[in-house]
């Protein structure tokens, strides 16, 4: 039913991993293939390109369905619409950032600061074409082919490029002075396909096994046995999703408490509850949350 394109590069390992976890396993000939199968009724056939090219792709209605990111969406002024955000990536699951930087000791504090004529280099020209109209400063903007780092202060004044963490821009002596956009990897939609009632149902459908993958990443399944002179010290210290399941254990005064907590919590949550009067706690990884 629904034709999907897939993106190839620094994403793909992720992306692949994610569509495994949602048992949407993603089937190809060779690490190198562009053709790919998914063995679901919902998905008729698979591509894998670069997330450059996606979100014009989607918009034309060769594709149905992709993954792209926010930054490529602005990037060609594609039409599509936006299923939400995806937040995983290939190192973090934060956003990656657009950013404008300068050599650390430039003089320039503020992108207004800049000079008209102002030399960049990007592989965004389009965003910082835009950016820079919109704050009345005149670019000489210069697409980059890689390496954009690089280019500071010998060949331009000023680079825009993304990052997820800021390293790579401050190992090479450079610093941000302003940003320009954040950027998720974003599920978007061809407009027509999405008008579709059936195709809209099997992209929700989608959808809703993606997020609850990523939900699931963040959490963990606590499961534990308490006395009821214990119970409401217990209770009180776990945090739940809506409320933590309490069961009443056979032939003892005792209970057995189970509930989802955030998984970033869970090495002050346990001794915690062991403080408590806890005991027999186990913890569990989750496979998918779907609300």
């Amino acid at each position: 039913m629904l034709k999907l394109v897939l993106p190839k590069g620094s994403l793909e390992k992720a992306t692949l991993e994610l569509f495994a976890a949602a048992d949407l396993p993603v089937q190809r000939s060779s690490t190198v293939d562009y053709k790919a199968t998914i063995d679901d009724p919902r998905i008729a056939s698979v591509r894998i390109l670069r997330p450059q090219e996606i979100p014009t792709y989607v918009a034309e209605g060769m594709f149905d369905l992709g993954i792209t990111g926010r930054d490529w969406i602005e990037e060609t002024g594609s039409k599509v619409e936006s299923l939400g955000e995806l937040q995983y990536s290939k190192a973090t699951s934060k956003p990656i950032r657009m950013v404008v930087a300068v050599a650390g000791d430039s003089p320039y504090e503020r992108v207004e600061d800049l000079p008209n004529g102002v030399r960049v280099s990007t592989e965004y020209p389009e965003v910082t074409r835009r950016f820079f109209a919109e704050r009345g400063i005149e670019a000489d903007i210069r697409l980059s082919y890689g390496a954009t780092e690089a280019k500071v202060p010998d060949i331009v004044d000023c680079i825009v490029e993304i990052t997820e963490t800021g390293r790579a821009i401050r190992a090479a002596g450079l610093r941000e002075i302003d940003q320009i956009l954040q950027s998720y990897t974003e599920l978007v939609a061809n407009p027509a396909s999405f008008a579709d009632e059936s195709k809209r149902h099997a992209m929700d459908q989608v959808n809703t096994l993606l997020q609850g993958v990523l939900e699931a990443r963040s959490k963990v399944l606590v499961k534990l046995n308490v006395r009821e002179a214990d119970l409401d010290r217990v209770i009180a210290l776990v945090p739940a999703m809506k409320s933590p399941t309490v069961s009443k254990l056979h032939g003892t005064d005792g209970f057995a408490v189970e509930t989802v907590v955030p998984k970033g919590r869970i090495n002050i949550l346990i001794p915690a509850l062991k403080d408590a009067g806890a005991t027999d706690i186990i913890e569990l990884p989750l496979s998918k949350i779907v609300h």
